[in-house]
């Protein structure tokens, strides 16, 4: 109740002020495309635990959302498909729900048909991606952890041709190349076993 009445007050505050709810934002973030991105922490909502830094070499498409949400629920299967077809390829997507422990039963029927991860927010660090009064918001880290597409940039929800702009070239990149760049020993391992 408090929760709803909280959401009604920030989105009719916003109307008040002129601001359109679907393009409302709040950003007290440094995170830019080009730069790295911040890392990502999380225990997954089936006990499982997600860390960018272990996801090096991968793609990741950060996906933050609500079950309330009918954006996010709009975009959630064109985001299963893209990652069902792409996750040999080195495609790991994440979605955060902002919404809280007592929400729990509510988040996980609303995201038991699909395949890729989700997580809590409150069981997450995903500081350095600001706060959001929008959403769905997403975010593309390339295979080196550096963010690729920023989602506060983006208004409208992703689409399959929209993934296939942003994230099919940075899944042609190698993993090894990645691999060598960050480590130009790996380069040389790599040669001796004729990669």
């Amino acid at each position: 109740m408090c929760r709803d009445w909280l959401r009604f007050a920030l989105l009719s505050g916003l109307v008040l002020l002129g601001v359109s709810p679907a393009r409302a934002q709040v950003r007290d973030t440094q995170v830019q495309e080009g730069m790295p991105a911040p890392a990502i922490h999380a225990k997954l909502l089936d006990g499982g635990a997600f860390d960018s830094a272990k996801q090096r070499g991968k793609v990741i498409v950060l996906n933050f959302w609500a079950s309330w949400c009918k954006p996010c629920r709009e975009e959630m299967p064109a985001l299963d498909a893209f990652y069902r077809a792409h996750r040999a390829e080195g495609l790991e997507v994440i979605a955060i729900t902002i919404e809280g422990p007592e929400d729990l039963a509510r988040v996980k029927r609303a995201i038991k048909d699909f395949s890729f991860p989700a997580a809590l927010a409150a069981d997450a660090q995903i500081e350095g991606y600001g706060r959001f009064s929008r959403l769905p918001v997403t975010f593309v880290i390339d295979r080196s952890g550096v963010l690729r597409f920023d989602g506060f940039k983006f208004s409208k929800i992703l689409d399959q041709p929209t993934l296939d702009k942003v994230v099919t070239p940075l899944l042609r990149v190698s993993k090894d190349a990645v691999v060598a760049e960050a480590d130009p020993s790996q380069k040389t391992e790599s040669a001796r076993q004729g990669k």
